[in-house]
């Protein structure tokens, strides 16, 4: 399904879908903006009657509904074109929150001009005709309903500012791990993407580290699920405290964690790689059921740095046959890709 919508349409179709999204028990977020942004578009024939039936039974729709008739319904779109989507409803929610805010300005002043001609003509006005007295009154109604629009106009803002931070609250969620708190695996994919994309030419290429937790099932078998989920937050949490400025650490999957390092040559990386890896080696995490410390919790972590015009997935790749020959080579140590 293709979004062809000008500018023109599409905001008129944003004013309709919000009139409906505020209904709904849903919160306002991408998912449930594309729900009815389809609705009012009129080109989802399945969807729409299924939403037809909801607004005739009176029914609001909560969180759960909405993502199922998202996933059932507009899920086919690619990956792609949802964030054109989403950045296309920013955009669109940001022109709206400055006109908004320029019409709020000019009919503030608009109103502090007419409040000021009113308090010239006051003392003249019984002298005058009655005419002068009519045009002061509505003058002054003028001002009051100036007043009312500018009131409306700073909630219609404030409203909107709001909506946009969930908006933007909803596109970090979805790519942040909710266990670790990291950039998961759709984040890390982007940021990857976005990092190779800015490379100058000759510039020395980013470097990357792909950390394994070694013998974690183990972990779980011997000390349980809840316990493995705390190796796997203590790891997070020291990757967290050892990256910095556009370095991005992320739940690459499982146990397995990356560190992307877009100005890092390969030495550094092989530097904060094995200082991560002693950190973690000397670190001691409580039991969850007698509060014992397991002390042996270790790592392997294989070190690449991108070659010129490498594409993303060999890059990746390289990292991981690195990590590899970490845990050939007998785990608890790092490797660097040839």
């Amino acid at each position: 399904m293709k979004y062809s919508d000008n500018a023109e349409k599409s905001a008129e179709y944003l004013r309709l879908a919000l009139a409906l999204m505020a209904k709904q028990d849903a919160a306002m977020h991408p998912i449930s903006y594309a729900v009815w942004y389809d609705y009012v578009a009129g080109r989802n024939v399945a969807l729409s009657a299924r939403l037809d039936g909801y607004l005739k039974a009176g029914k609001a729709l909560d969180e759960k509904t909405t993502y199922d008739l998202y996933h059932e319904h507009i899920a086919e779109i690619d990956e792609d074109l949802a964030r054109q989507i989403s950045a296309g409803f920013q955009k669109v929610m940001a022109d709206v929150t400055a006109s908004a805010e320029q019409a709020g300005d000019r009919a503030g002043r608009f109103g502090d001009a007419l409040g000021k001609w009113c308090d010239e003509l006051a003392p003249a006005a019984a002298s005058r005709s009655p005419g002068v007295n009519t045009i002061l009154e509505l003058t002054r109604d003028m001002q009051a309903s100036i007043a009312l629009l500018k009131a409306r106009l700073d909630d219609s803002r404030s409203e909107i500012e709001q909506l946009r931070r969930e908006v933007i609250m909803a596109r970090t969620e979805a790519r942040t791990d909710g266990l670790t708190g990291l950039t998961n695996r759709r984040g890390f994919d982007t940021e990857l993407a976005a990092c190779l994309a800015d490379a100058e030419p000759g510039d020395c290429g980013p470097s990357l580290l792909i950390a394994d937790i070694d013998h974690f099932k183990r972990i779980n078998d011997t000390y349980g699920h809840l316990f493995g989920d705390k190796v796997l937050k203590a790891v997070a949490q020291i990757l967290r405290d050892n990256v910095k400025g556009k370095d991005t650490a992320a739940r690459h999957g499982g146990e397995e964690f990356a560190v992307l390092l877009p100005d890092t040559p390969i030495e550094g990386a092989r530097l904060l790689a094995d200082r991560i890896r002693g950190i973690v080696e000397r670190c001691r995490i409580k039991r969850t059921t007698d509060n014992g410390e397991i002390a042996n919790i270790t790592i392997s972590v294989g070190v690449a740095c991108q070659q010129r015009g490498e594409a993303p997935a060999t890059f990746v790749g390289r990292a991981d046959a690195a990590l590899y020959a970490a845990k050939s080579g007998g785990r608890n140590r790092v490797a660097v890709a040839a």
